[in-house]
C-alpha cells in the first residue's frame, strides 16, 4: 500500500518529535587533530548531552574537505547524519575540486558554532611591526615582501590578499605544505611574513618567535590580547573570518533542524566549551537558523568579489 502525502508528513513529525532514538553521527571532512576535529569532539560532547544520544564523530577527509561533505549531502534527511565543516565549503565553491554535489543546494545549514579569524604575522627579525609599517615597505618595494601561506586558495590566503588588495600592495606568495611548516618557516626567517589563524601562532608569539601584524576579522576574539590590532583598525576595510558551521542534508525536517540548533546553541553559550574551545583559538558562535543562512549567502558573495578582485585562481 502506498502511503500519501499527508501520511508521509505526519510519520516525518512523528519520528522528528522522537528525534534522537539512536547515536548522531557528525562527519568532520578533516584529518583527526585539527582545529576543526578539535572544535567538532568539544562541541560534540556536549551536544549529545543535550540531546540525550551519543554524538559519533567521523572524520573522512580528503579533496579539501568535498569528500566527507557529499557523504553528508547523499545521505539520508533523517539528522542522524551531519556534517561539521569550515566556511570555505560554501563560500569559495570555485576555488575547490570539482564534485558531484552543491553544498549551496544540498546542504541545509543549522548553525555556526565557531570563529577565528587569521591574522598577518612576521619573524621577529621583520623590518615591520604593525600593518601600518608593513604598508610602507611593501610600496617602497613593490612585490619584493614574500608572504607564506598553508595553501593556495584557503580562507589565509584569500583573507591575506583581501589585506594586500585593500591596501594597495604587492606581495609574493609563498605556499607551504600546511600551517605548521609556514608557521615554521615565518619565525626561522625563510619568509619575513606569514598568516594563520590564533590557533598556530599563540604559543610562538608567547616564546617571542614570531610577532603578530594585524587580526583579518574586524571584531577582536574575547580571548586575545587587546594590544593584537586588526587591518580594518589601520583604515582598510577587510572582515575575513573562519567560520565553523554544522549542516544537515537538505529535506532534513525542520523540527529535527530545530532540535540540533537548540541542541548547538546550549553547547556553544557553555562556560567549559567556550574556554576550551579559546584554548584552541577558536570563539564560540551561537548563530543559528534563519540568521545562519542569511549570514551564508552574504559571505559567499562577499568572498566571490574579493576573488574576482583579487584574480586567484587554482589551476585543476
Amino acid at each position: 500500500m502506498t502511503l500519501s502525502s499527508r501520511q508521509v508528513s505526519a510519520q516525518a513529525l512523528t519520528q522528528a518529535s522522537n528525534f534522537p532514538t539512536r547515536p548522531v553521527h557528525v562527519i568532520v571532512p578533516w584529518p583527526p587533530g585539527g582545529v576543526i576535529d578539535t572544535a567538532a569532539r568539544i562541541i560534540g560532547q556536549k551536544l549529545g548531552e543535550e540531546l540525550g544520544q551519543q554524538i559519533v564523530i567521523e572524520n573522512r577527509p580528503g579533496a579539501s574537505g568535498t569528500l566527507g561533505a557529499g557523504a553528508v549531502a547523499k545521505s539520508e534527511s533523517d539528522g542522524y547524519t551531519l556534517l561539521l565543516t569550515s566556511g570555505d565549503l560554501v563560500t569559495m565553491p570555485s576555488l575547490l575540486p570539482p564534485t558531484t554535489f552543491d553544498a549551496n543546494k544540498d546542504l541545509a545549514p543549522i548553525a555556526m558554532v565557531g570563529s577565528a579569524p587569521p591574522m598577518l604575522i612576521a619573524g621577529v627579525s621583520a623590518p615591520f611591526n604593525n600593518m601600518k609599517e608593513l604598508v610602507a615597505a611593501a610600496k617602497a618595494k613593490p612585490g619584493s615582501i614574500s608572504y607564506g601561506t598553508p595553501g593556495i586558495g584557503t580562507i589565509n590566503h584569500i583573507a591575506a590578499e583581501w589585506a594586500f588588495n585593500a591596501a594597495d600592495i604587492k606581495l609574493t606568495m609563498v605556499s607551504y605544505r600546511g600551517t605548521a611548516q609556514m608557521v615554521n618557516g615565518v619565525a626561522a626567517g625563510d619568509v619575513p611574513l606569514g598568516i594563520a589563524t590564533p590557533s598556530s601562532t599563540i604559543s610562538l608569539i608567547e616564546a617571542k618567535k614570531i610577532k603578530p601584524i594585524a587580526l583579518t576579522s574586524k571584531r577582536r576574539p574575547s580571548f586575545l590580547p587587546a594590544s593584537w590590532p586588526t587591518v580594518a583598525e589601520s583604515g582598510y576595510d577587510v572582515d575575513a573570518l573562519l567560520w565553523i558551521g554544522v549542516f544537515a542534508p537538505v529535506g532534513t525536517p525542520a523540527p529535527i533542524i530545530e532540535r540540533v540548533a537548540s541542541g548547538l546553541a546550549v553547547a556553544t553559550k557553555d562556560k567549559g566549551v567556550r574556554e576550551h574551545l579559546n584554548t584552541t583559538g577558536i570563539e564560540a558562535e551561537t548563530m543559528g537558523q534563519p540568521e545562519f543562512g542569511e549570514y551564508i549567502k552574504t559571505d559567499t558573495a562577499r568572498y566571490a568579489d574579493i576573488l574576482k578582485r583579487t584574480g586567484i585562481k587554482i589551476s585543476r
